[in-house]
């Protein structure tokens, strides 16, 4: 297949920036993720890597109350989207929308006691975002974070085909939990995300958004098959998702360690 051209992505930019969040979740389960991470500082330093326009980062400065948060994305709209909204809320002195690389996220590194990234390590190869992360993390701080695996083997050609073009490196539960283990980390917990995290603030609005920009772009045949494409991915979802899950995971990085990954 070919790489997505500038048309496409200005149609999916079109549909993804107007969505609550960029991918499966809800407060629910960032209240339930959180909730695991059971010694963490009153005041917590967060670092939200891939934060998209921030729907868990601000469910994040709501479960965490005094915290502080620094969000991270490399898409500058996104980034623009949250901070309008931090602004509009008062919420100002207490996130940090900034545009980076969330490989590099520019960060000193062991300065924050929880690193929460939905959706979005997956993108850096999960042992290498793994990596980052526990850099990032003071000795005692948590890694809450949600990665697609695959629950069946087998998948029908339309579903494996969607993932290996945006995750071919994609594994089992097993798989990430042997990642985890192998990078330096603790396993605290982790949990299947619900159906209704993929559907009420992703592949509803998602829909909606979708019928309003087909209106739209009624007489414009490449647009209205960028849409095409992009509505497969709920239509997917609903056939075949018995198939594959995302799961939330949170470790901890040890007090104290010895060989792998030590600074």
């Amino acid at each position: 297949m070919n790489e997505p051209g500038p048309r496409f992505w200005e149609i999916f930019f079109e549909v993804f920036e107007s969505l609550p969040r960029q991918g499966p979740g809800n407060r629910a389960c960032a209240e339930r993720a959180l909730g695991l991470c059971r010694d963490l500082p009153r005041s917590p330093a967060v670092l939200d890597l891939g934060c998209g326009v921030g729907g868990q980062t601000l469910h994040l400065a709501e479960l965490i109350g005094s915290g502080s948060i620094v969000a991270v994305d490399s898409h500058a709209p996104s980034i623009g989207r949250l901070r309008a909204v931090v602004a509009d809320r008062g919420l100002a002195q207490r996130i940090d929308a900034i545009v980076g690389d969330m490989a590099n996220p520019q960060q000193p590194r062991g300065s924050f006691d929880l690193v929460w990234s939905e959706g979005a390590l997956y993108n850096l190869g999960l042992r290498n975002a793994l990596r980052v992360c526990r850099d990032s993390l003071r000795p005692g701080g948590y890694l809450a974070f949600t990665n697609p695996v695959w629950r069946k083997e087998d998948p029908p050609t339309a579903v494996r085909v969607g993932f290996e073009l945006d995750y071919p490196t994609m594994g089992r539960l097993e798989d990430d939990l042997a990642a985890i283990r192998d990078s330096g980390f603790d396993l605290v917990g982790h949990f299947t995300l619900p159906d209704d995290a993929w559907w009420d603030d992703f592949y509803t609005p998602m829909e909606a958004r979708i019928a309003q920009l087909r209106d739209k772009y009624a007489g414009d045949a490449a647009a209205s098959a960028v849409l095409e494409q992009i509505a497969e991915e709920p239509r997917m979802h609903r056939l075949h998702c018995d198939f594959y899950a995302y799961e939330f995971f949170v470790a901890r990085r040890p007090l104290s360690q010895t060989g792998q990954g030590e600074n």
